[in-house]
């Protein structure tokens, strides 16, 4: 096991806290003691964008089973977005999903309230109320069409201190799209999503975020226009933060199968799109990365790209996927890596460590095996492949809540 001083951690400002978290905390290992020397510690995980489907979507995925899937892929604290039945748009049908929190999570889930009543864009939800319980507030999975009613929201949210997190879609040029507006669109006669969809709704809130100083954060960006107008807005000051996911910065469009493990929204795009990610991730225009664990019955991803439910699951590969195509490859460092993962989202949305680590062997290889997911969702694109890092133990507040 590597000593404290040769941690991986995201750059020397963290040593300190990671070493003052570790000081006269000793943890017993047990039978990895006997492989010390070819393990490695992380900080525990932290995924601002996830769907556990509780309340209201249990046979898709619960809190339990989510909760169970993150710790398996080293994460210790998870946002959940607010797609859900109720809508936590309330005091009232927040505790409902708080409630859940409390009885059935291993790890720490905070939950986001939705910006608006129902998710509709028309009425804004219980903000106020609201803001105690809130980790921030989004309607992802739907973007907010009026500009009025994100002005309102900016306002609101600055307010009370708390940040907007935008899933970014203009919905009058989706038309009907489920894939990529590109090239197998085109061979295949499939209808395709534009990039336009996604940034031509984030130039508008970076207008808004000017106008009104609330801090923002962007979902799961997809599009070289998104980068670079996120990169703009940093460069002018603005209090904006972004995230991609790890199947936006390792696979394009031209990876794509007739087969529903491919369909999320947004959709793979081009190369140039991803290659551009690449680039923002290395320059530090996108902040993190987060999974976008969307899981779905088998039924409801059984039906091809046009006709299959949006999402995929991630939560147990992510790391492994990221480590394997980008820094074994070059592309990152493995520091870099665990910034985006780890140090990065905490940061921005003010969650603490706490004692969570999770232990890997990196290298240890596996092969994407759906069935053996502990999530309920099987739907990967990455199923089959042979990936490198594997999570030996995860631990939070103390406590082994994973062990392989």
């Amino acid at each position: 096991m590597k000593t404290l001083d040769n941690l991986v951690i995201a750059n020397k400002a963290n040593l300190q806290n990671l070493t003052s978290y570790f000081t006269g905390f000793s943890f017993d290992f047990g039978a990895l003691s006997s492989k010390i020397d070819d393990l490695v510690i992380f900080p525990g995980f932290c995924d601002v964008h996830v769907h556990f489907r509780e309340p209201g979507f249990f046979y898709k995925e619960s809190i339990e089973t989510g909760s169970k899937s993150a710790s398996r892929g080293g994460y210790t604290a998870v946002c959940t977005m607010p797609n859900l039945n109720p809508v936590p748009d309330s005091v009232e049908n927040l505790q409902i999903q708080t409630d859940l929190i409390k009885s059935s999570a291993v790890i720490n889930v905070y939950p986001y309230g939705s910006i608006t009543v129902g998710q509709k864009g028309e009425t804004l939800a219980d903000m106020d109320g609201m803001k105690d319980s809130a980790i921030a507030f989004s309607d992802d999975g739907r973007g907010v069409q009026s500009d009025e009613m994100m002005e309102k929201a900016m306002l609101k949210a600055k307010s009370l201190g708390k940040m907007i997190v935008a899933h970014c879609e203009v919905n009058a040029l989706l038309k009907g799209g489920y894939i990529h507006d590109g090239e197998y669109a085109e061979l295949h006669g499939h209808k395709g999503i534009c990039s336009a969809s996604e940034f031509e709704q984030i130039a508008r809130d970076l207008k808004l975020v000017e106008k009104t100083g609330c801090a923002y954060h962007v979902c799961h960006i997809s599009a070289k226009e998104s980068v670079e107008l996120i990169r703009r807005a940093k460069a002018k000051g603005l209090d904006v933060t972004c995230e991609t996911a790890p199947h936006y910065l390792v696979m394009d469009d031209s990876d794509l199968k007739e087969d529903g493990k491919f369909k999320m929204n947004p959709p793979l795009r081009s190369k140039e799109d991803r290659l551009a990610l690449i680039e923002g991730i290395k320059d530090g225009t996108i902040d993190m990365i987060a999974t976008d664990h969307a899981p779905h019955s088998k039924e409801e991803k059984s039906k091809g790209l046009s006709g299959s439910a949006f999402g995929i699951v991630g939560l147990e590969t992510a790391f492994a996927v990221c480590y394997t195509k980008l820094v074994k490859t070059g592309v990152i460092t493995l520091e870099k890596l665990i910034d985006l993962l780890a140090i990065n989202p905490r940061k921005r949305f003010n969650i603490p460590l706490g004692k969570d680590f999770s232990v890997w062997d990196l290298n240890q290889s596996f092969t994407v095996n759906p069935e053996e997911f502990l999530s309920k969702g099987r739907a990967t694109p990455f199923e089959n492949e042979m990936l490198f890092g594997v999570n030996l133990m995860t631990v939070v507040d103390g406590k082994i809540i994973y062990e392989k």
